[in-house]
C-alpha cells in the first residue's frame, strides 16, 4: 500500500525524491520520510501527514546528497506516528518498505528477544535483520534476510559502508528499477520517475545494486541475471488536474476518452472460447464491474458465470479447474488478494485472463492472457475512469464491438454534461443525511453497488446498496423520514417492480431519487429524477454510474472531505 522511491545520481537528488513522493502519495498519505547520504552520513527526516508536511519540515534545513530513498506510508503495522514513519534504521542499515512481513512477531522473538525497538512496525524487524546478518557483504545480508521472511516486501536499502550504492529487494510487492538520463532509480510505480529510459521489474526474491554507472540484478542465490526491460507503460502520470479542483473530477471528465481508447485497444478475439463456466475475481470497484460482466455472460453468451470477491475466493477451495475461465480484474495489477486468487486458479488448472491497467504488473505477467485497459494514470483513490474502462472490456468480451458500443463514449460525455449541475444540487440535499440507500435490479443493482461505494468512501456517509426486491426482507426497517433512496431504472422489463419498491420507501417518508434512462423517466415517480442517455439496458451501467460519481463528489465536497485522499484508504492495495 505504501510508495517507495530511491535514486542515485551525479547531482543532488532530493528534488527528484520529493517530486516522486508526490506522485506516489496515492499509495498512502499517513506519513512520509526520506533518508539521504550526506557528507556527514545518512540523515533521516520524517513527518506525520502528507508530503506537504514533510516538505515543510525540510523547508529550512533540507539535506543534500546524490543518494536518497523516500517513502509515503499507508499504516498497516503500527499507528500513525513519526516513530512508525519510514525510513527505519538499525546499525548500518536504513530502509523503506512496502508490504507486510507476516512472521515479524516470530522473528522478533527468535532473533531479538528483549531488544529495544523504536517503532511498532514490521519494517524495523527487517532492518535489524539486515544489520544482524551483515558481515561486510550487503548482498549476503539481503539474501539471508529474505530467506527468513514470510509475506511481501519491496525494499529500498542504504548501507553506511556503501555511500555509492542503492540496494533494492522485492518479493510479492511491486518494485521497478528505472534508468533515466539523470540517474538510476527504484520506485513502486514508473510514473514516479521523470522521463524513464528503461524500466525493469524485480521478480520474487530478486535484489539489485544500483550505482551511478551501472545496475546489477541478482537472483536469490546471488547470481547476476539478465532481464529484459518493460516496453509499455500505462500512460503518463501528471500532477495536472486539468483545471479542476480535484483529480477525481478531472478523471470523471476523462471517462469518455478512457472508454474510447480501451474499446479501440481490445483485440478482436473470443477470449471466452471453450469456457464451460466463467468466474470473475476482483476487489472493490473492480468486483462491481465483475457483477456486470457475469450478468452479461449469462444473458448474452449463455455461459454460467459469477463474480467472486478475491479475499473470499482465495480461501474458499473453489470448485474450478479445466473448462473454467477465471477473469481477474485489477486497476494496478498488484492487488494482493486478487494475485493470490490468480495463483490458486492456476494451481487448479483453470484458464486465466487478466484485465488490468498496468502492463508488466504481477497479475498481467502471471495470467495466461491479458487485456489492458487504457484509462491512463488514475490518481484519485476513488476510481472512476478505470472502472469505466473495465466495463468497456466486459462489453467487448460479451457483446463484441457493436455499433452501439462505439457510441458509448459520446453517451458518457452526455451523461456528464447533463447531470453535473443537477448532481451538485442533489448533493446539497443529501449531505446532511445519516443514511443513504441505493437500489436497483439486475444490472441496475450491479451499478448501484458501485454508486454506494463511491458515496461512502469519499463522503464517509453510511451508504448501502441493495437489490430492490430485498428491501422488504429487512432493510426497509432502516428507512427513516427524509432518508435518500436512490433507485436506478434503465431496464423497462423490470420497471414496474422497482417502481413498487420506491412506493414502499416513499410511504415510510424516504426522499426518492431516480436515475433513469431517458425514455423511462416519465414512467416512474420520484421526488427527483436524473436522466441518462438511452444506450440499452446492457450498456446502461456505463452511463448510470456517472450521476452516482458526481453526487458522491459533490456530497463529499459539501462536507469538506479530502476527496482525492479519503481517510484510511490507499489506491493500490498490495497487502491483505
Amino acid at each position: 500500500m505504501c510508495g517507495i522511491i530511491g535514486e542515485i545520481g551525479k547531482v543532488n537528488v532530493m528534488g527528484d525524491i520529493l517530486e516522486g513522493l508526490k506522485k506516489l502519495e496515492y499509495r498512502g498519505y499517513d506519513s512520509a520520510g526520506v533518508a539521504v547520504f550526506t557528507d556527514a552520513g545518512v540523515r533521516r527526516v520524517r513527518a506525520v501527514g502528507s508530503i506537504a508536511a514533510l516538505e515543510e519540515k525540510l523547508r529550512n534545513d533540507a539535506p543534500a546528497g546524490t543518494l536518497a530513498i523516500g517513502h509515503s506510508r499507508w499504516a498497516t503495522n503500527g499507528k500513525v506516528t513519526e516513530a512508525n514513519a519510514h525510513p527505519h534504521r538499525a546499525g548500518k542499515f536504513t530502509a523503506v518498505h512496502n508490504g507486510i512481513i507476516e512472521n515479524a512477531a516470530a522473528l522478533k522473538a527468535e532473533y531479538f528477544a528483549g531488544a529495544a525497538f523504536e517503532s511498532e512496525t514490521d519494517t524495523e524487524v527487517v532492518v535489524k535483520l539486515l544489520d544482524r546478518f551483515y558481515t561486510g557483504d550487503v548482498g549476503e545480508a539481503i539474501r539471508r534476510t529474505e530467506a527468513v521472511l514470510t509475506g511481501s516486501w519491496a525494499l529500498g536499502i542504504l548501507c553506511d559502508d556503501c555511500p555509492g550504492t542503492l540496494f533494492a529487494a522485492a518479493s510479492g510487492s511491486p518494485l521497478l528499477v528505472i534508468e533515466t538520463g539523470n540517474g538510476r532509480c527504484i520506485a513502486s510505480d514508473a510514473g514516479a520517475v521523470q522521463d524513464p529510459v528503461s524500466v525493469t521489474k524485480l521478480e520474487n526474491r530478486e535484489y539489485a545494486a544500483l550505482t551511478a554507472n551501472a545496475v546489477t540484478i541478482y537472483n536469490e542465490k546471488g547470481e547476476p541475471v539478465q532481464k529484459a526491460p518493460l516496453t509499455a507503460t500505462a500512460g503518463a502520470l501528471t500532477l495536472d488536474k486539468g483545471g479542476y479542483e480535484h483529480y477525481m473530477m478531472s478523471e470523471i471528465m476523462q471517462q469518455p476518452e478512457a472508454v474510447r481508447r480501451t474499446l479501440a485497444a481490445v483485440p478482436d478475439e473470443d477470449y471466452i472460447r471453450d469456457a464451460r463456466e466463467i468466474v470473475i475475481v476482483a476487489c472493490g470497484s473492480a468486483y462491481h464491474t465483475g457483477l456486470v460482466g457475469a450478468r452479461l455472460f449469462e444473458s448474452v453468451r449463455r455461459i454460467r458465470a459469477h463474480a467472486e470477491i478475491a479475499s473470499e475466493f482465495r480461501y474458499a477451495d473453489p470448485l474450478i479447474g479445466p473448462g473454467t475461465l477465471c477473469i481477474f480484474v485489477s486497476q494496478s495489477g498488484e492487488t494482493a488478494d486478487t494475485l493470490a486468487a490468480l495463483r490458486l486458479a492456476k494451481e487448479k488448472g483453470a484458464r486465466t485472463l487478466a484485465i488490468v491497467n498496468v502492463p508488466g504488473s504481477a497479475i498481467a505477467t502471471e495470467s495466461d492472457e491479458v487485456i489492458l485497459t487504457r484509462a491512463g494514470r488514475e490518481i484519485a483513490v476513488a476510481t472512476t475512469k478505470a472502472y469505466s474502462a473495465q466495463l468497456a472490456v466486459f462489453y467487448c468480451l460479451a457483446l463484441g464491438k457493436t455499433e452501439a458500443l462505439g457510441r458509448l463514449p459520446e453517451a458518457i460525455y452526455t451523461a456528464i454534461a447533463e447531470n453535473d449541475e443537477k448532481c451538485r444540487r442533489v448533493a446539497e440535499r443529501i449531505a446532511g443525511c445519516r443514511n443513504i440507500f441505493f437500489i436497483g435490479r439486475l444490472l441496475d443493482n450491479a451499478v448501484s453497488q458501485e454508486g454506494s461505494l463511491k458515496m461512502k468512501e469519499i463522503s464517509y456517509l453510511n451508504s448501502q446498496a441493495y437489490a430492490a426486491g430485498e428491501l422488504k426482507h429487512g432493510t426497509i426497517s432502516l428507512v427513516e423520514p427524509g432518508a435518500p433512496v436512490i433507485a436506478t431504472v434503465t431496464d423497462e422489463t423490470i420497471l414496474t417492480k422497482t417502481a413498487s419498491n420506491l412506493h414502499e420507501v416513499k410511504a415510510r417518508g424516504a426522499f426518492t431519487i431516480v436515475i433513469a434512462a431517458k425514455h423511462l423517466a416519465d414512467k416512474i415517480e420520484a421526488d427527483l429524477t436524473l436522466t441518462v442517455p438511452d444506450v440499452g439496458p446492457l450498456l446502461a451501467p456505463s452511463v448510470a454510474v456517472v450521476p452516482m460519481q458526481l453526487m458522491s463528489y459533490y456530497t463529499a465536497k459539501a462536507l469538506g472531505c479530502e476527496i482525492d485522499k479519503p481517510r484510511n484508504l490507499a489506491k493500490s492495495v498490495t497487502v491483505e
